[in-house]
């Protein structure tokens, strides 16, 4: 098990009425699947803890944990390829949130527009009716 996503110090709390709904990993942790909000693209997925989510509701740049790093990252900080938040909402189960962003440059770490550009598994194509 990985060490839980500590609060960020002098942070304000999420609201408890946001905070009640989610559904968190044993470690603290809320999927986000992030999207662009006017094609539906769908960019990337990132963690988000109470914090995370706090900072993202309330700057308009998504944050998120790094489980690697085991720190708050806000997406585009360094590499100026910044996501602003247009709409968040929770799924029906509250165990994962979708934030629909105006992507700025590449979503993806390895400079690709999303994280699904290089991998298509070459699914089979289903038709409806069969």
């Amino acid at each position: 098990m990985s060490a839980q996503a500590p609060a960020a110090p002098n942070s304000t709390a999420l609201d408890p009425k946001i905070a009640s709904r989610l559904k968190r990993t044993e470690d603290g942790l809320v999927p986000a699947v992030v999207q662009q909000h006017d094609t539906l693209e769908v960019l990337m997925m990132g963690w988000m803890d109470d914090e995370a989510l706090h900072r993202t509701l309330t700057t308009g740049r998504c944050t998120f944990w790094s489980r690697s790093r085991k720190e708050y990252w806000v997406k585009g900080a360094t590499s100026g390829h910044a996501q602003w938040v247009k709409s968040a909402a929770l799924d029906c189960d509250g165990d994962v949130i979708l934030v629909k962003v105006d992507q700025v440059g590449a979503a993806c770490h390895t400079g690709d527009r999303t994280c699904w550009d290089a991998d298509d598994l070459g699914a089979l194509v289903g038709q409806p009716g069969r």
